[in-house]
């Protein structure tokens, strides 16, 4: 083993109690106002569309990117790359893409496209900032995790998207990720090398409430599936 490791995996923080057959982890334990902040974040992030405007301090907005790039990524690659969009009329084209590719997706979706044109899908000209999330260019020489998955840079990146989104909850921003664009339409308009690929419009900003339920839910369009429906065990299908 690694000195290095040995040497953390003997410290005595990493002491185990073992009560009733059950391990658990002791000193690495979170307070419990900690551990309540935590789930909290989790269980109030929302996919926000309305936000009021307003700003985000500079300092702010470095400790937001900061926590997205603490994400995990596979073979530590770090995909991620962020693009803020600072220039009003460069949001005006992003949005005008999005709003083409809303009215695309509304004639795909047959007779739910009335109902779906009627939904809020963006924020891009309300938020106070915008940023594109992308993966790099030269993704095919990382090999290590993704030689038989190679899709693990995008979760990699969708980790990073995480972070940012409940440290934004976490400091009472509200973000909300959109995903009506044609990729290649995007990164042309940003100047993108080949090979890279824009996978988010983020909207970043202060809003005046969040969401009591995804506005999904609210708004009739679909209904969130219990965990228990969704929780196998040892084998796809099976639940305990």
């Amino acid at each position: 083993m690694n000195s290095r490791l040995q040497v953390l995996c003997t410290h005595r923080m990493c002491a185990v109690s073992r009560q009733a057959g059950v391990i658990a982890m002791t000193d690495h334990t979170f307070s419990d106002d900690e551990r309540a902040a935590v789930y909290r974040a989790i269980a109030e992030r929302r996919d926000m569309r309305h936000f009021c405007g307003g700003s985000v301090a500079p300092e702010l907005l470095a400790r937001l990117l900061e926590a997205a790039h603490q994400a995990p990524s596979v073979g530590l690659m770090q995909p991620w790359r962020f693009i803020r969009i600072s220039d009003r009329q460069l949001r005006g084209q992003i949005q005008a893409q999005v709003e083409a590719e809303r009215i695309r997706t509304a004639k795909a979706l047959g007779e739910r496209s009335d109902d779906f044109m009627t939904l809020k899908v963006e924020g891009i000209n309300d938020c106070a900032e915008v940023l594109v999330a992308a993966l790099m260019d030269d993704r095919e020489k990382h090999i290590f995790g993704r030689r038989t998955l190679p899709e693990m840079d995008m979760a990699s990146l969708s980790c990073a998207i995480q972070n940012l989104w409940l440290a934004a909850r976490a400091e009472g921003l509200g973000m909300g990720w959109v995903s009506l664009f044609e990729p290649q339409a995007l990164a042309d308009l940003l100047q993108m090398p080949a090979g890279s690929k824009p996978l988010a419009i983020l909207c970043l900003g202060p809003v005046r409430e969040f969401y009591p339920a995804p506005m999904l839910v609210l708004e009739g369009w679909a209904q969130a599936r219990p965990l228990h429906e969704l929780l196998y065990e040892n084998q796809w299908g099976v639940t305990s």
